[in-house]
């Protein structure tokens, strides 16, 4: 997965860049970025922040930055932003999605003989590189910009820096959002709004699928009107959207509650207390709880400030060791009682074996599972929320 934010304003916006970014940490652990035009080039950080915070990497790069413009990205794949120098002018490009055809794009690029990539990390080519390789096709920015996103299969919402303004482009089912937000003298384009309150921006509206527009102090333009086939991402809701943003006009908490509500209303089962597994799961237990009266408790803690997302390292065992570490049982609350969790969702299943394995260390009597989505018994073609490399691999934990 991975986050982003573009801001213009009639005054110096690296500070609502930093601070709005930083709003996006929940969503990627490899890769931080800032780009900002200066009114005369884009100045650009990326930094490594898998065992940092964002802030902490670039509390002294924002010292260095000036200007009106600028994009922002936290990314869990590719260093971004990218520096494009083509004949559409220099601009600065960040992306999020995921291009399910990519290598058959790249055999596609190679085709045009003159097309290089320099990205080439670990052998692999950047897919945002290969993004602005297609909109380099086209006479203006909107025109590249629609020729990548008729492309690409899959999704890619993007943000691109020039000198005349931000160019946001929601991907053309509009799988990842692009939301808009203003206050005086300030646009901003956002893929979650909770970073939008205590930056002072109010929320103006969603981009449609496919939706292009552009960004200036003196207002927003819409360079290419939306499509009408919108496919969002309901994970957004259930599992990695933050509980204060807001898609489609719908908070994520509030759905959440929704959700564990209509689970006790299906429910007959006799527990003790409720919970979630936090932090995901926590507003499903307390709708759960709500609905039916039975006391919401937390008997397991969430140590936050060095464990990341257990779903975003590569391998499982990484994740399993992630999931066990962060999460801190209290006995006093587990011994003797009927336990009844509430979770977002069960992929594999390994970590929910492992949790369930734990409580009944810790004298649970009874334990009893509630996921808030039906079973995922195939990888997302659209999102890199599921690190598995193989459908069978999700497929198993549900035979």
């Amino acid at each position: 997965m991975g986050g982003y934010l573009g801001v213009v304003s009639k005054a110096d916006c690296v500070a609502d860049l930093f601070y709005g970014t930083d709003y996006h940490s929940h969503l990627g652990t490899r890769r931080g970025g800032l780009a900002v035009h200066d009114g005369t080039r884009c100045v650009r950080f990326i930094h490594d922040i898998t065992n940092a915070q964002f802030r902490s990497k670039f509390e002294q790069d924002v010292l260095k930055l000036q200007g009106r413009m600028g994009i922002g990205v936290i990314s869990d794949t590719d260093d971004q932003p990218l520096i494009i120098g083509s004949h559409l002018g220099t601009y600065a490009i960040v992306t999020v999605g995921r291009i399910a055809n990519q290598a058959e794009l790249v055999k596609q690029a190679y085709g045009l003989r003159s097309a290089h990539f320099s990205e080439m990390s670990g052998g692999e080519v950047n897919p945002t590189e290969l993004v602005s390789l297609f909109i380099n096709q086209g006479g203006t920015f909107a025109e590249g910009i629609q020729i990548a996103q008729q492309a690409i299969a899959g999704s890619c919402s993007m943000l691109l820096l020039t000198g005349t303004g931000v160019y946001a482009a929601r991907d053309r089912l509009g799988r990842t959002p692009i939301i808009l937000g203003r206050k005086d003298g300030s646009y901003a384009a956002t893929l979650e709004t909770c970073a939008f309150p205590n930056l002072g921006y109010e929320t103006v509206r969603d981009l449609g699928p496919g939706e292009i527009v552009r960004l200036t102090p003196e207002g927003v333009e819409v360079v290419a009107l939306p499509g009408h086939r919108c496919q969002i991402c309901a994970f957004l809701w259930v599992y990695y959207g933050y509980p204060a943003s807001t898609y489609e006009g719908v908070n994520a908490e509030d759905t959440r509650y929704r959700c564990g509500a209509a689970l006790a209303r299906q429910d007959r089962t006799a527990v003790d207390m409720v919970a979630g597994i936090p932090d995901s799961g926590t507003g499903h237990a307390m709708g759960y709880a709500q609905e039916k009266g039975v006391p919401f408790r937390r008997p397991f803690v969430k140590y936050t400030p060095t464990w990341s997302r257990s779903f975003m390292p590569q391998d499982q065992s990484t994740r399993d060791l992630v999931a066990r570490m962060k999460i801190i049982p209290i006995r006093e609350l587990i011994q003797g009682q009927r336990l009844l969790f509430c979770e977002d969702s069960i992929v594999r299943g390994t970590q929910l074996r492992e949790t369930v394995r734990r409580l009944f260390d810790y004298g649970a009597t009874e334990v009893h599972m509630r996921p808030a989505c039906p079973p995922l018994i195939f990888g997302c073609k659209f999102l890199n929320f599921s690190r598995s490399k193989s459908e069978l691999e999700i497929g198993r934990a549900h035979v």
